[in-house]
């Protein structure tokens, strides 16, 4: 008779974004189990759900190229010893959370050992470089992607996905007026108010950044009354902002806001920013924006050669129409940020409101609870693979295991 232990799942999230997803599906999951193990990497959010977190997740998160040169030692030697702990312990099921670098090399040795993998988000094969699906199809038994057209994406590779919905979609409401926002940030509740994002990281900010200061200070000479508001990320990309803004001979009034990004999008009529996550949230706080990005030279044209995909902004690839203009490269200059911001301002902004709903309700799935259902499909499913295999693991009053994974 096989010996019961409870619903054991080893899960890994490299940063921020993913410990809150990961939080969720641990949350959710619970629901379900409440004595499951939860083991693996993972963050605060995902510590307080129960996660028993073998390293630092700060570990895991390092960005560019150089900076993962001089960290690769401690990452082959973490994803070594990940992979032992794993593997001795058997769990029902690991969950990749995001960070597919990572992950995706650790999803396929165990999936190559029998334990089932999940990978929740998927990477942008459907943008650029579209030959990585069969990677990823080779590393995962289940990919849970964030938005319906990527797994249609996967359907036409006949890759396993399913479509969970976005956790954002289900955080912010269908309707978010303006008013509170604005009395919580202490901006005016009458006139015009353009939120401005020239992006989180250091090199938007410096690529973006001028070029965005320079178009508010236009916009303000067209519309005096205008307020600018710009959300930081933190405290270094304030400082870089406030010495651009030194540097300016005529500079914008500008409000300046730590964090609270959402916040200030919800208190604007219109939004100004760079190409990301952050267009999503926009779409779903309702409001018009216009989405712009920069980049070197170089890496814009390999990167061109490489897309496969006409858009880059999220209301528009979830639409597939061009919802909000997109001002890329070339195209992001003072004289067409001006043109399409002022636009955006004073057109009646009703029927995009409409189409902007439509797209949240599209996505808002409970997307914690489906990718609990869905990680809970590929545990079922293993468990009725290994008892069709193995009938002798079978207890013997009749009763099937619990789906454990243990031996």
């Amino acid at each position: 008779m096989e010996e019961f232990r409870p619903l054991t799942i080893a899960i890994v999230a490299g940063e921020i974004s993913g410990d809150i997803l990961g939080a969720g599906l641990l949350k959710a999951l619970r629901q379900q189990h409440p004595d499951a193990r939860f083991v693996g990497i993972g963050g605060e959010l995902m510590i307080e759900q129960g996660l028993d977190s073998w390293f630092p997740m700060e570990e895991l998160s390092v960005m560019g190229l150089v900076e993962v040169l001089g960290r690769l030692p401690r990452l082959l030697k973490i994803k070594r010893e990940l992979v032992e702990r794993i593997t001795e312990l058997k769990p029902d099921v690991f969950v990749g959370v995001d960070a597919p670098d990572f992950n995706l090399r650790v999803e396929k040795t165990l999936k190559d050992a029998g334990i089932p993998t999940v990978h929740y988000v998927s990477p942008s094969v459907w943008a650029w470089r579209p030959k990585r699906i069969f990677k990823i199809d080779a590393a995962t038994d289940q990919v849970l992607a964030l938005l319906p057209f990527e797994k249609a994406f996967y359907d036409q590779h006949q890759v396993s996905c399913e479509f969970v919905g976005h956790t954002l979609a289900d955080e912010i409401p269908l309707v978010s007026e303006p008013g509170p926002a604005r009395e919580a940030l202490g901006l005016p509740a009458q006139g015009k108010v353009l939120a401005m994002l020239p992006g989180s990281r250091g090199g938007e900010m410096s690529r973006i950044g001028p070029v965005f200061l320079q178009a508010a200070a236009e916009l303000q000479r067209r519309l005096p009354d205008l307020t600018i508001a710009v959300p930081l990320a933190n405290a270094a990309r304030r400082e870089q902002l406030e010495t651009l803004l030194a540097e300016m001979e005529q500079a914008p009034e500008l409000t300046l806001v730590d964090g609270r990004s959402r916040e200030v999008m919800t208190a604007s009529d219109a939004i100004l920013l760079a190409s990301g996550t952050a267009t999503l949230e926009a779409m779903l706080v309702k409001r018009p924006m216009v989405v712009a990005y920069k980049v070197s030279t170089l890496t814009y044209h390999i990167a061109k050669a490489m897309m496969s995909v006409d858009r880059v902004a999220l209301p528009n690839l979830l639409s597939g129409e061009d919802l909000v203009p997109e001002l890329l490269q070339y195209d992001c200059t003072v004289e067409k940020l001006v043109a399409e911001v002022e636009q955006k301002l004073t057109l009646d902004p009703t029927p995009l409101v409409s189409r902007f709903t439509e797209l949240h309700q599209q996505i808002r799935r409970d997307a914690s609870a489906r990718a609990a259902e869905a990680v809970m499909a590929v545990v079922e499913a293993n468990k009725q693979r290994r008892l069709h295999d193995n009938p002798v693991m079978e207890s013997d009053d009749g009763e099937g295991g619990d789906g454990d994974g243990g031996d």
